[in-house]
């Protein structure tokens, strides 16, 4: 097919590199521009305008697709399908309606359940045992469009970093799956009333809540590693717990129980695994202690 491919972050590598090796005709890869990053703060390219310029495909980074021209430039394109994956720029009816077929999307969970910005981080919260990849025709509502093809994963303890990778994997197998044959998978209207809301992860959300139970404060962990991380602070500095077990020891919520860092929570407790003070690099429970004591009986902010 003669596509347009439209997405950002690691998430949509895989579906780029899948759908070059599948052989369909890339005529043009959208990306959001570069952006600073690092400590020079050097222009930076996405993960997708990387991958696309070593395969020697034409990219394109507008700010947004408001302008006319831009508009015009993208329906020149003449395109059978555009294909998207965390691309992070809204798109508008004219561009929805420019492909032959269309807009598909890949969206990281088992829709209707968890439409929206972060639906891996709000699946590991929220407890569910299971999420997974639907591939769906775009429309003008947040994820609301027909769903074409899904797959499911469990989650299974998973943190948000290891799911989201292979959910990318899935997705990427998935959308040529679907392009391969299309009318095997007619569309499948979404049921509005199951619908829930993944509403974007700000750094705030990411301070630990030891007035919860462990259980609920371990998803927080899994569900902001690798970013923003689940942190507390002690004496001014923040530090990240990355991994964590729960445990049944019971104590005050937020206070250090012993001297290996046991943290109380609204019932049980949280043993951190590896954690990360602020510039530093992770380390193990063990390393950790070793150059840091928080005495028992510390409450945590």
């Amino acid at each position: 097919m003669r596509l347009a491919f439209m997405g950002t972050p690691d998430f949509a590598v895989p579906a780029l590199q899948a759908l070059h090796d599948a052989g369909h005709e890339i005529v043009a890869v959208y990306s959001q521009p570069p952006r600073r990053a690092g400590r020079g703060k050097q222009l930076s390219p996405s993960p997708v305008q990387k991958l696309a310029e070593n395969m020697g495909l034409p990219v394109r980074t507008p700010v947004s697709f408001k302008d006319e021209a831009e508009q015009a430039a993208f329906a020149a394109l003449d395109l059978d399908v555009a294909i998207v994956a965390a691309y992070g720029l809204i798109l508008p009816q004219a561009i929805l309606d420019a492909p032959k077929t269309g807009c598909l999307n890949i969206h990281g969970s088992l829709l209707p359940r968890w439409r929206g910005a972060a639906p891996v981080q709000r699946a590991i919260l929220a407890g569910d045992a299971e999420t997974g990849i639907t591939i769906m025709q775009m429309e003008a509502g947040l994820d609301t469009g027909p769903m074409l093809l899904k797959a499911a994963t469990a989650i299974d303890g998973k943190t948000a970093g290891e799911l989201t990778d292979e959910l990318a994997r899935t997705g990427a197998a998935l959308m040529v799956q679907y392009l391969a044959s299309p009318t095997e998978h007619p569309p499948e209207m979404q049921d509005d009333a199951l619908a829930t809301y993944a509403k974007k992860i700000e750094k705030q959300d990411a301070r630990l809540d030891f007035s919860q139970p462990a259980e609920q404060v371990e998803r927080q962990i899994r569900a902001y590693n690798p970013q923003p991380g689940a942190f507390f602070e002690y004496q001014g500095n923040r530090y990240r717990i990355l991994e964590a077990q729960v445990c049944e020891t019971a104590g005050p919520a937020g206070t250090i129980l012993d001297d290996q860092l046991l943290i109380g929570c609204g019932t049980g407790s949280i043993q951190p695994e590896v954690i990360q003070k602020a510039g530093k690099p992770a380390m193990d429970l063990k390393s950790f202690l070793n150059g840091t004591k928080i005495p028992a009986g510390t409450i945590l902010q």
